[in-house]
């Protein structure tokens, strides 16, 4: 029996899916287990599966297949259901990018950040800007040469942006990170000025990496990433991955001196682990088990690591165990003064340390410089000073070398330019879906002081995670809370949050 055009068109679609997530565990197994001589090798290997992946993809609709499904659905000559219409408009968003850009180009992008990422690692680890800086180069040039073969109205970074916040264009993000930093400039400053003053230097100390290991496991397992589905590792930059809703893994990163940096690290990818392991793996390979946006997806990891993660209520549950495995320091401080020195803002050199206040700040410059790099007005040799200029000028920082300046992200040796103000959609998309889930779960502080996470977790099941990408983001903000995307939410949630903890 012949199938419907509907049911190839999802057949095809696992199998390129099953080839993407080929590609996934090789990527995955290059940042966390690959010996440093593979690395030419695996680019070569990677390279040749993303042509591969691309070809597949293009020949999706070899024999006219998925045209003649977007046309029957433009013009309604067939019934779809809600589900297959999703289905073919979105897959067909991805088809109309990928063939626009050419095998060769394909393969040429893909083996360079392969082979750039290593060459980061190295000059990252040495503080050698100039070893990373020619790469860097080629990545930008060849970013370039991709926002051309996909087509922009105004900027070429609309193209880039566009892959991670669909319908986001560079003037946009430009009007919502500005409005954004003219609130948060003067903020900080206030903050500055205020008389209570905290010192996270005092919940530093000596903690074993082993025991660190096990407390990350067991807090990441409670508050709902399930390990029997998932796996944490170590990488030089935290990350998550999916090859499934079944298989999702999620790297931290230690600090024998500092136990936040991995708690942090850890519940924000967690946040993101527990959005993919909610994707409904019954429609794998098709859109509908694919998350929104990057922005969408953000505002999981900021939720679980900011609003929940360094929470008093969270912290009354969890503060003993922390003070059972590290006495020292934690024996001497109590529940109350570990909340207020998590919580110090201090502007920082590094992004994933840095506090939630003055978070948003390194996204902006990351913003603002990509933008640059991408549009021409300024070269990659130019970067370390731009970015020591106005981290000095929005944070008060003087960044003293560029391995904890512009070469500390892992992005743009992935080649991801327009990732990064994703980060700071999140914050805002996270701000008020908090605000209704609060009103949804009146007694949601009360739970997390218990430890208790279930109630919290199936209310981002039900109304963000199931769904795959049956909304944009847009619409599912509009969704789940009755109106548009507002940042007043989340500045509001910094006001109320942070005039406590300063007295201002």
């Amino acid at each position: 029996m012949k199938k419907k055009p509907i049911d190839e068109l999802k057949n095809r679609l696992t199998e390129i899916t099953h080839l993407g997530s080929t590609i996934a565990v090789l990527n995955w197994d290059q940042q966390v287990f690959m010996p440093a001589k593979g690395a030419e090798m695996r680019a070569k290997t990677i390279a040749h599966l993303s042509g591969l992946y691309h070809m597949t993809l293009i020949a999706i609709d070899s024999d006219g297949l998925l045209t003649n499904l977007k046309s029957d659905l433009d013009l309604e000559r067939k019934q779809f259901s809600p589900k297959d219409r999703v289905i073919i408009s979105e897959t067909w968003r991805s088809f109309e990018r990928e063939k626009k850009l050419p095998e060769a180009f394909v393969k040429e992008l893909s083996q360079t950040v392969a082979e750039a990422h290593t060459v980061w690692v190295e000059a990252k680890n040495s503080n050698n800007f100039k070893l990373f800086q020619p790469w860097l180069e080629k990545i930008v040039a060849l970013k370039r040469k991709e926002a051309k073969y996909v087509g922009y109205e105004e900027s070429p970074y609309d193209a880039l942006i566009d892959l991670y916040e669909p319908g986001m264009t560079a003037d946009r993000a430009a009007v919502i990170l500005n409005d954004l930093k003219d609130f948060l400039i003067p903020f900080i400053e206030k903050i500055k000025k205020s008389k209570v003053k905290l010192n996270p230097k005092k919940i530093q100390g000596k903690f074993p990496i082993q025991k660190q290991k096990e407390l990350n496991e067991l807090i990441a397992k409670q508050i709902g990433f399930d390990l029997t589905a998932g796996r944490i590792d170590e990488s030089a930059h935290p990350f998550t991955i999916n090859f499934n809703a079944l298989d999702v893994r999620f790297t931290t990163k230690y600090s024998e001196e500092n136990i936040m940096q991995a708690l942090g690290a850890t519940i924000h990818e967690a946040g993101h682990g527990m959005y993919e392991q909610g994707l409904p793996s019954e429609y794998f390979g098709t859109p509908l088990s694919e998350s929104i946006s990057l922005g969408i997806h953000e505002s999981q990891s900021r939720f679980w690591e900011n609003m929940v993660g360094k929470s008093k209520e969270f912290w009354h549950y969890f503060y003993p165990k922390l003070k059972k495995e590290f006495p020292q320091p934690f024996s001497k401080i109590s529940a109350d003064e570990f909340y207020l020195n998590i919580n110090t803002v201090q502007p920082s050199l590094i992004r994933i340390e840095s506090d939630e206040v003055t978070y948003n700040i390194h996204i902006i410059i990351r913003f603002e410089i990509e933008k640059d790099l991408i549009e021409g007005s300024i070269e990659v040799a130019d970067v370390p000073k731009i970015w020591k200029t106005k981290m000095k000028e929005y944070l008060g920082i003087t960044v003293p070398n560029d391995r904890q300046g512009a070469l500390q992200d892992v992005h743009w040796s992935t080649g991801a330019f327009g990732y990064f103000p994703t980060y700071t959609f999140g914050n805002l998309y996270s701000g008020q879906f908090t605000a209704q889930m609060m009103k949804d779960i009146p007694d949601m502080k009360k739970q997390i002081a218990k430890g208790k996470f279930d109630e919290i977790l199936n209310w981002l099941r039900k109304n963000i995670h199931q769904h795959g990408k049956m909304y944009t983001a847009g619409s599912l903000v509009r969704a789940v809370t009755g109106e548009p995307l507002d940042s007043k939410y989340f500045i509001e949630y910094l006001k109320e949050k942070f005039f406590a903890i300063y007295k201002l």
